[in-house]
């Protein structure tokens, strides 16, 4: 069934629109059935079939924010992209809104793939894929189970599953877990009742003084001129209280040593976050996979800040990988 979606046709992104290139809205849809909207882009000037590149992230943003700029910037670079907005968030369609799933959103990666190959314009043997954040997980969980993505960049990396079931470090136990659980299930008779979701709010707003470096770097991106949006879920209302449940109970990246493809991971050397990264390659296997850490960069640095964000590298990891 066709979703009917409210979807914004003038530029309302939080960076500037490029002239080299062309934009559009596109839509497609995933093997759930679900609508998703995306911002197209392409180089104006072109011969051929061209590479291309789906994009998403970070986790909680809409495609106007982060995940945007690194389209755009990537369609200067000679590729035909695209930023998509995840199932239930942003422009896309599914309900109930503002949830996220392990399964759903790594389904969301492989239908933007769906949608490139068959694009007049795009060579489908020529397709790769950027996730950053929490989308960077679910990127590399794309990369494993979908052969037709040659290439994979995960962006300042956040492995979701892992940090809500055993929080930042891992230094939640099982006996906290299991109080999570016990309250989340609780909250879900409460939504049942209430006929509709509790969020669990977006980026702390107004910031305490006391709150940790990463999160006063969120609320600088999410909540200021810098980052905001109003379809974004961090810089409003956030995630449904219970998404946390199916992250706790499937983890990401089982077989991420089995990925194939050329994986390129990118973090900040000063990021909270980094060691999801870390971590991440360790288990990757071949001599086609690297890890770059950015000197004095944060995690939020590699959202929007060109100085930091190796796109040279990203573009020739792309041109090598995407033959």
């Amino acid at each position: 069934m066709k979703e009917n979606l409210a979807i914004t046709q003038e530029w309302d992104k939080v960076f500037s629109k490029s002239e080299k290139v062309t934009h559009r809205k596109v839509t497609f849809h995933n093997r759930y059935g679900i609508t998703l909207v995306a911002d197209l882009y392409e180089p104006k000037q072109y011969e051929g079939k061209l590479p291309a590149i789906a994009i998403c992230g970070p986790f909680g943003a809409v495609k106007e924010q982060s995940s945007g700029l690194y389209a755009q910037t990537m369609a200067e670079k000679g590729f035909l992209t695209i930023a998509f907005d995840p199932s239930f968030t942003g422009e896309s369609g599914g309900t109930p809104r503002y949830v996220a799933s392990p399964d759903i959103n790594t389904e969301d990666f492989q239908a933007a793939v769906d949608f490139l190959s068959v694009q007049d314009n795009v060579n489908p043997d020529k397709i790769g894929i950027i996730g950053i954040c929490g989308w960077g997980g679910m990127a590399l969980n794309a990369a494993a189970i979908d052969t037709r993505i040659k290439a994979t960049v995960s962006s300042t990396m956040y492995d979701m599953s892992r940090v809500m079931s055993k929080g930042y470090h891992d230094t939640v136990d099982e006996h906290a877990r299991y109080e999570t659980r016990k309250r989340l299930n609780a909250q879900r008779i409460i939504d049942f009742k209430n006929g509709e979701y509790e969020k669990a709010g977006g980026v702390v707003d107004p910031l305490p003084e006391d709150a940790p470096s990463f999160v006063k770097d969120y609320f600088d991106y999410y909540k200021t001129n810098r980052g905001y949006h109003e379809r974004s879920l961090n810089s409003n209302d956030g995630w449904n209280i219970t998404t946390s449940l199916a992250f706790m109970n499937m983890p990401l990246l089982q077989y991420s040593n089995e990925i194939r493809s050329a994986v390129l991971m990118i973090h900040g050397e000063k990021a909270h976050s980094l060691y999801f990264s870390q971590d991440a390659f360790k288990n990757l296997t071949g001599d086609n996979k690297k890890l770059t850490v950015i000197p004095n960069a944060s995690h939020t640095d590699l959202y929007d800040k060109t100085d930091f964000i190796p796109f040279e590298e990203i573009t020739e990891f792309f041109q090598r990988n995407l033959l």
